[in-house]
């Protein structure tokens, strides 16, 4: 098992910027590159939840506007060690779907798990799916 240390580090210090004044519930997330770079995101909430996002597709909204591609981890700091919710998959498996996922408890960071989305979303609906005649 590869060392996560550093990704799991920057996860955690993403949780700390979360903007979750009304559920309380801070995430981070830290996407590494195949090359190496670590993009930050944390779950930014709005009063209408709907409009609310996520740490992880904060982190990969960041990294692919910033040009970054081809992500090999994305590591979720989280109370407990939630799972993605549904629109975080979806996106996950769009843009980062060989990435290794590690959910890690913020509560207790040394309990981690690591997944991967075809686990968390097993056949998925992807760009693979569309076909240009109709």
């Amino acid at each position: 098992m590869a060392d996560h240390t550093e990704l799991i580090q920057a996860a955690l210090a993403a949780r700390a910027r979360a903007h979750a004044p009304f559920s309380k519930f801070q995430v981070g997330a830290a996407l590494q590159t195949a090359d190496g770079a670590i993009i930050t995101g944390a779950n930014v909430e709005s009063a209408s939840y709907g409009l609310t996002c996520c740490a992880e597709r904060v982190a990969i909204f960041k990294a692919i506007t910033d040009d970054h591609a081809n992500f090999t981890t994305l590591a979720i700091a989280s109370p407990g060690g939630a799972a993605p919710c549904g629109a975080c998959r979806q996106i996950i498996a769009e843009q980062a779907p060989s990435a290794t996922l590690i959910l890690i408890d913020s509560n207790n960071p040394a309990t981690t798990l690591e997944t991967d989305i075809s686990t968390l979303l097993p056949n998925s609906f992807t760009a693979t799916n569309l076909t240009t005649d109709h």
